[in-house]
């Protein structure tokens, strides 16, 4: 079966909003780690949010830094979780997720195929998370506060979770890269 997987960048304060802001950061190591992720996925889960402004970018992205990324990206099917979108149609092998999201990750994880990422989507990765549906989570774990005013992974009214630790490995540049499972039981 399929595992639903998220890699995330996020700040010492939680923060995972605009990381071009204060990520300043980034090695050979962390670029490693996020070739790993895109080698061992072809599907994508997206909530609305990102979906907005991914589709606006990546689909007309013409330049050479992000070229593998944006490569994978288009040819990946995406599908969209939204209770407000009525249409994904404008990015193509885009799907619309609406209602029960567990019977739609359910027969993702159920179909052929490498692993289903989460890509960017910090409220989805934290819905996923709540309803156990989230199966790994790898920080990017940057040596920054990033300060008030821009969103945080998990809500102060999070439901307690626990996680196993996979792996952690600390970086040249002083990320941490650790990844987190659901416990197996």
């Amino acid at each position: 079966m399929r595992k639903v997987v998220s890699t995330l960048f996020i700040s010492l304060d939680g923060v995972v909003e605009a990381p071009d802001r204060w990520q300043s950061t980034w090695g050979d190591e962390s670029a490693a780690a996020l070739a790993r992720a895109l080698d061992t996925s072809d599907t994508v889960l997206l909530g609305r949010s990102t979906y907005e402004m991914w589709a606006g970018y990546w689909p007309g992205y013409d330049g050479t830094d992000d070229a593998a990324f944006a490569d994978w990206i288009n040819k990946a099917p995406k599908y969209v979780v939204s209770r407000t979108l009525d249409d994904v149609g404008e990015w193509p092998n885009s799907h619309l997720v609406k209602g029960d999201l567990a019977a739609a990750v359910g027969r993702l994880k159920e179909a052929d195929g490498k692993d289903i990422a989460v890509a960017g989507s910090p409220g989805l990765v934290a819905s996923l998370l709540e309803r156990d549906l989230l199966d790994e989570l790898a920080l990017m774990i940057n040596p920054v506060v990033a300060g008030g005013g821009l969103r945080r992974l998990f809500p102060g009214d999070a439901t307690m979770k626990r996680l196993e630790l996979v792996r952690a490995e600390p970086t040249s540049t002083g990320v941490i890269l650790a990844t987190y499972r659901r416990p197996q039981n």
